[in-house]
């Protein structure tokens, strides 16, 4: 059987090449991770279905706050996985972080975020993978919705900005190293 390019979309002509197990992030329109050949280099290794659970959870934790809001959940995300860390010590796969529990993301137990991913969400995810950082989140490990202002400390951990009504809250150097070397 042959699939024509405009026939077949650009993630079914990957999972055909390479199965449904794991996905390319070597887009080279997208990322900014470190480059090999070109291509940039995912910064968290992650199956399909991981990319598929981020995208639902950014949106789920972030779809009011635009596509700026969604990445900065990404970046979160990707921070607890990299940091090892804290609360988030000896989390090895996106899937943990995603579904940590006590200390885990609110939204998964919202029925919202068991709706299928859109493309558009899933580039968002394909990208904080490929190590796009976005202030306030580039080293945050914890966000929340105040109903005020934001803190300048959250159970200890220091405030590091604001987008639009979430807190982003980034550990220091010394409780957390890994957020910051990659």
């Amino acid at each position: 059987m042959c699939f024509g390019a405009l026939a077949v979309p650009r993630i079914a002509r990957w999972a055909i090449v390479y199965g449904r197990d794991t996905y390319p992030f070597r887009d080279t329109r997208i990322g900014m991770g470190a480059e090999e050949g070109g291509k940039p280099v995912p910064v968290v290794r992650a199956t399909w279905n991981e990319i598929q659970l981020l995208a639902r959870l950014m949106r789920a934790e972030a779809e009011s706050e635009g596509r700026l809001g969604m990445l900065l959940v990404g970046n979160v995300a990707v921070n607890r996985l990299r940091g090892n860390c804290l609360d988030f010590r000896n989390i090895r796969t996106l899937t943990q972080v995603i579904f940590q529990s006590p200390g885990g993301f609110e939204a998964v137990r919202k029925g919202y975020f068991y709706q299928r991913a859109r493309w558009s969400e899933i580039q968002l995810a394909q990208r904080v993978v490929n190590g796009e950082r976005f202030w306030p989140a580039t080293y945050s490990l914890w966000f929340f919705k105040p109903w005020g202002g934001c803190p300048p400390q959250w159970y200890g951990q220091w405030n590091a900005g604001r987008y639009k009504s979430h807190c982003f809250y980034h550990p220091t150097y010394a409780s957390c190293p890994g957020v910051y070397k990659w």
